[in-house]
């Protein structure tokens, strides 16, 4: 135990310091341009967001229940499509370059036209969460699809597997990582989509909040939420990197040397 916190304080000890630089520089600049409406200082803007938590909490419910869906439709959709295109060379010819395609779509460009078709329910907010994080999910499970040992396959061939029995006992699992690693790059986008989705249209959740926020110019609450979005991706992130030390503690950590 006592290992373990030690652990966890050199690791914690780093970022801390980071962030408590970052505050007191944030602090120091407020205090030096003296606009307190437009660049609030960080004590300001806690302690004004504390006030404001009975509009705040209903707003983090809101846009959670939006991701959490999405998150789940893109990781079905990102699987499903990284298995196709991993089992047929027609289906990689044909669908991957159509992925690609679907991740220059701006989504400024998309939001408006998915609240038309959706309405201003939670359903255009999922979609969209679904629509762009996907991609990292799909692409990194086909990368570690296509990077399963040969020799294991080669040994299994030769005992008579079926590819169904090539695709769950060997090539999924080794994929694992990676899936890992592309649904790790699609949770930081989770909420971003969604609070812009709700930008364009909702009637509540954290876009909608910021947004009302700052037509009365109240800055304060706008940086409140902003920090309350990054908290509630970052506790995202922990739980899925978590899940990957839960589902894949048969793989040895990696060995990087990071010295120059």
């Amino acid at each position: 135990m006592k290992a373990a916190v030690r652990r966890l304080l050199r690791s914690a000890w780093p970022p801390a310091l980071a962030v408590a630089v970052i505050v007191l520089g944030w602090d120091l600049v407020a205090n030096a341009v003296h606009a307190s409406l437009s660049l609030p200082g960080p004590w300001y803007v806690v302690t004004n967001t504390w006030r404001d938590r009975a509009e705040l909490a209903p707003a983090m419910w809101t846009t959670t229940e939006e991701v959490l869906p999405g998150l789940a439709i893109a990781i079905v959709c990102g699987v499903l499509l990284a298995i196709a295109v991993d089992w047929s060379r027609a289906v990689r010819r044909s669908i991957y370059p159509l992925m690609v395609v679907s991740q220059t779509i701006p989504l400024i460009a998309l939001a408006p036209l998915v609240i038309i078709w959706f309405g201003f329910g939670p359903a255009p907010k999922v979609v969209l969460v679904a629509l762009f994080t996907f991609f990292a999910i799909a692409v990194g499970t086909i990368q570690g699809l296509g990077s399963t040992d040969i020799e294991t396959m080669d040994l299994l061939r030769t005992m008579g597997a079926s590819r169904a029995q090539l695709l769950w006992r060997v090539r999924l699992p080794s994929a694992l990582p990676q899936f890992f690693t592309g649904l790790k790059v699609g949770v930081t986008f989770s909420f971003v989509s969604a609070i812009f989705a709700e930008y364009v249209g909702a009637t509540q959740g954290l876009g909608y909040y910021m947004k009302a926020a700052s037509e009365y110019f109240n800055a304060d609450l706008v940086f409140g939420a902003v920090i309350v979005t990054a908290l509630l991706t970052l506790v995202l992130f922990g739980v899925v990197n978590a899940l990957e030390r839960a589902v894949i503690r048969w793989r040895p950590p990696s060995q990087t040397d990071t010295r120059w």
